[in-house]
């Protein structure tokens, strides 16, 4: 399977490519990107997802190579001339959690998120914010539990494009709660679409119940 990702910032390249593979049960996907952040990013999602990955540089592209199935290695090849040897950086953005995609260590995280933007510049700030969740949902890197309150209840709310992520992330077992509160204060009682009300009892308890407690906004 080919994908041309090439001019397509980050994550997109990495939700391509996850969209690829979880159509298949065994096989190649092959991912052409121009930019070097694109080539780490991808190769360290292979790796976290058991996956092996293999980076050649093309000119001014790079061709990533992600094997589904196979134990180890691209299927009776031997690793080609130029490949890139190890570009697998831990890139982190706003959270470093340390959890495992089964999250083995509960109350681990408490992620308090109290913008719908990152950021002075708001329309740069909302798309960096979508991108922030895709990248948690995609590399599993995820807190137990999510907060939201102040804006940020327009993320669980009527943010079309962002709900729906998060419910993703719900579904893969973290826990989202909404400030009361603030719903009522944006008139949002009505509007939301995923996880649960919450209060400020949760951040009172994370103090103490969660080995970290992480703020946006």
């Amino acid at each position: 399977m080919f994908i041309d990702a090439k001019g397509l910032a980050c994550p997109k390249p990495v939700i391509l490519a996850e969209d690829a593979l979880s159509k298949i049960s065994e096989g190649i996907v092959d991912i052409l990107v121009d930019n070097e952040a694109s080539v780490n990013n991808l190769n360290r999602f292979a790796s976290k997802n058991g996956m092996y990955s293999e980076t050649i540089k093309e000119d001014s592209y790079w061709r990533v190579k992600i094997v589904k199935g196979y134990p180890c290695e691209l299927p009776g090849k031997e690793p080609p001339k130029g490949t890139v040897p190890d570009l697998r950086t831990e890139q982190r953005g706003v959270v470093e959690s340390g959890l495992s995609p089964k999250q083995e260590s509960a109350k681990e995280l408490l992620l308090i998120v109290a913008s719908d933007s990152m950021g002075k510049d708001e329309e740069l700030g909302k798309m960096l914010m979508k991108g922030f969740f895709e990248t948690m949902k995609v590399y599993k890197e995820l807190p137990h539990t999510l907060f939201f309150l102040n804006a940020g209840v327009r993320l669980t709310t009527v943010n079309e494009d962002i709900y729906p992520i998060i419910r993703e992330i719900a579904d893969m077992g973290v826990e989202v709660f909404t400030c009361g509160t603030c719903l009522k204060y944006y008139n949002l009682e009505s509007e939301l679409k995923v996880g649960f009300r919450g209060t400020t009892n949760h951040i009172v308890e994370g103090m103490k119940d969660f080995k970290k407690t992480v703020w946006i906004g």
